[in-house]
């Protein structure tokens, strides 16, 4: 069976996983997802996955690209995250944690009579993100702390600071872009940034986006 110690590389990746669609969801890599498994089909995954490689891929349906309710467009960019915490629960629900991996691109959508998605995916283009705290030096950390300090001052929000300042550029960035309340296409840019850096950026610029529509400025968008 696959460790998450093991997968170094996209060659130690499985070609074809299964995805779950789940819309605000942003997992990145070496990042924590705790997820409540309820439905049936994704029960189902969960089953699969702890008896093959433990791995599922968290992408976010494209609410713009259609497809039926339970089958809709999904965004070809997503995240594969290994099971590394499960627990059952009494009334049939899975809590588990995933720990990401890298990310994927989707090549194609396979016909399954599983009642859940797969997808050939590859890993090709994020190489990098095999690498532990890669970029971190590039990373302008005073600029997302100002923004967070902003951010938080506007919202009246309590948070660890201690922790916050003790943190690795890698494990800051990447903490405060799964856990920010930003919409579908604001968490896409956040996943689909070319690196470290740029996933910083756009974090800062999506959150300077938020302060000034809160403060009744001009709509901005997001390119």
């Amino acid at each position: 069976m696959t460790t998450q110690t093991s997968i170094k590389s996209p060659a130690d990746c499985p070609a074809v996983i299964p995805v779950f669609p789940l819309p605000g969801a942003l997992l990145l890599p070496r990042g924590q997802m705790p997820l409540n498994i309820f439905e049936p089909r994704y029960l189902a995954m969960i089953d699969d996955a702890l008896r093959t490689d433990r791995i599922i891929g968290m992408i976010q349906p494209d609410a713009e690209g259609g497809g039926p309710p339970m089958a809709p467009k999904l965004y070809r960019v997503g995240c594969a995250g290994r099971i590394s915490q499960f627990a059952e629960t009494g009334d049939g629900r899975y809590l588990i944690s995933l720990t990401g991996v890298s990310r994927f691109r989707i090549e194609s959508e396979l016909a399954v009579t599983t009642a859940y998605r797969r997808c050939h995916v590859s890993y090709d283009a994020f190489a990098a993100d095999f690498e532990p705290r890669a970029g971190e030096e590039a990373v302008d950390r005073d600029g997302v702390l100002r923004a967070l300090r902003r951010f938080v001052e506007a919202n009246d929000l309590q948070v660890d600071w201690s922790g916050i300042e003790e943190a690795p550029n890698e494990a800051l960035v990447n903490a405060l872009c799964m856990m920010s309340p930003f919409g579908v296409r604001e968490k896409q840019a956040m996943l689909e940034a070319a690196d470290l850096k740029t996933r910083a950026e756009v974090l800062v610029a999506v959150t300077e986006m938020e302060l000034v529509r809160a403060s009744g400025g001009p709509e901005p968008t997001l390119q």
